[in-house]
């Protein structure tokens, strides 16, 4: 009976509202487990502020934290934050469409919003992605343990390889949480500075995790398997092609400018090879996830600014990245370029945009730029000697879920960590789909039926 009547709830919920709700609950429940004292080294229980905000952050794999993983956490709370990013990371493509089909069986047309939502297709085979999501998740992630305990296991014996699993399923995942702090005198990964074989294999599983599960799908069928099985290498879907043109750019321009900007500062010390490994990993950070090589704190003023816009983009739609989306930001490129050329139409690669598309677009920079002024302006109001530079950093990190942060976290006023708790929520799981969730179903035929006038106003 209650079964039934679950199964009724579940049925009359849309998509949208069922995966934020699912978030919703996730984090409730971690937060629960993490107050708990079992989790705490102390043995005591953690202040519920500052369990929700850990929370919070690695379900929406963020990487803020209030408290140094490995010192305050037990092996039991690294578990339940382990469970948290993994969840978290499968969540928007795989969760809430899982859970859907599970109850449904099926997916109709019209539930299909969600599917489309969380993996930035249009076209979508839903049973196929929640296939290639598992699997490749699981073995690109066990890979990478394995790459990272050819490092950690001589060297920390069992506590490496815990750190390994760890680290990479935190990387895949794009949450930027360690458990590094063992080492004396780390920071993040400050000791693997110049370590290619530690640096290069979490900047991979981060560029693979914010690349998005469609992409690969996308480029396994149509450029691996046609040529595994002798048949005509086909040409990648135009999605594909926007987020690698984007994300290889991105991922160039910053590790040219962290590069030349950090050059003489934070990488002072490092040979030329290892001032490139540096940029490189630092650029692919910035974007997505939120390890540090170097102190963000002591970066000069312009690696601060670009690291922040960067963090503001983020990923690829559908991957475990957060941001504005790099396919936002082409079409909001494509759109200025076409009107600035006083074309009627918004072009890119030969398509053309919708322009819903645009407004969407238009809609999803203005509440994420709106967020992070309101966040900044109450970091600036709640600590005094703070630069703005700084809680530019800690209130786009937030948003973007990525977690990079001027060691200004822990010491946050509790109002200030609530404000970034629901700025993480909203940035996982999205401002549109946020709203969709939180509007009231209604019937809008008379809304259909009425004639508006034609407005006239001067813009630009």
């Amino acid at each position: 009976m209650k079964t039934s009547r679950l199964q009724k709830i579940v049925k009359r919920t849309s998509p949208t509202r069922m995966f934020v709700v699912s978030f919703v609950i996730l984090i409730f429940i971690g937060t629960v487990l993490l107050t708990l004292p079992i989790s705490a080294k102390s043995r005591q229980f953690t202040n519920p502020v500052d369990a929700l905000f850990t929370a919070t952050s690695a379900t929406c794999v963020t990487g803020l934290s209030v408290y140094d993983t490995f010192m305050h956490w037990s092996y039991f709370g690294q578990g339940v934050l382990l469970v948290l990013i993994q969840c978290g990371g499968l969540g928007l493509a795989a969760f809430a469409t899982g859970l859907t089909l599970l109850v449904r069986r099926r997916i109709g047309i019209r539930h299909l919003v969600l599917a489309r939502e969380s993996a930035g297709g249009s076209n979508l085979d839903v049973i196929s992605l929640l296939r290639i999501v598992v699997a490749f998740t699981f073995a690109v992630e066990a890979l990478g343990a394995l790459l990272l305990m050819a490092r950690f296991v001589p060297l920390y014996g069992g506590l490496g390889a815990w750190a390994s699993v760890f680290v990479s399923v935190s990387a895949f995942c794009n949450a930027g949480f360690d458990i590094l702090s063992f080492i004396p005198g780390n920071s993040s990964l400050s000791a693997f500075n110049g370590d290619p074989l530690v640096t290069l294999t979490i900047s991979t599983l981060i560029i693979i995790g914010s690349t998005g599960f469609v992409v690969f799908q996308d480029i396994y069928r149509k450029k691996i398997s046609t040529r595994l099985h002798r048949q005509h290498v086909e040409k990648l879907s135009f999605h594909a092609q926007v987020c690698l043109r984007a994300s290889l750019t991105l991922l160039v321009f910053g590790t040219v400018m962290l590069f030349i900007l950090e050059y003489n500062n934070t990488y002072r010390d490092l040979n030329f090879f290892e001032k490139l490994n540096a940029a490189f990993f630092q650029s692919v950070n910035t974007r997505t996830a939120g390890f540090a090589s170097v102190s963000i704190k002591q970066e000069t003023d312009g690696a601060k600014l670009l690291t922040s816009f960067l963090m503001f983009i983020g990923g690829c739609p559908g991957s475990t990245a957060g941001g504005i989306k790099v396919t936002t930001l082409v079409v909001l490129f494509a759109a200025v370029k076409s009107t600035l050329c006083g074309e009627d139409t918004t072009t890119f690669l030969r398509h053309r945009f919708d322009p819903g598309m645009v407004y969407k677009s238009l809609t999803v920079v203005a509440f994420a730029l709106v967020v992070s002024v309101l966040n900044v302006s109450l970091i600036l109001a709640l600590h005094h000697g703070v630069s703005i530079l700084d809680a530019m950093i800690e209130a786009v990190s937030a948003f973007a879920t990525v977690g990079l942060s001027a060691s200004l976290t822990p010491t946050l006023h509790p109002l200030a960590k609530l404000a970034l708790t629901l700025t993480m929520f909203i940035g996982r799981v999205g401002p549109v789909s946020l709203a969709i969730s939180l509007s009231a179903r209604k019937d809008s035929a008379a809304a259909r039926r009425a004639v508006q006038p034609q407005a006239h106003i001067n813009v630009g």
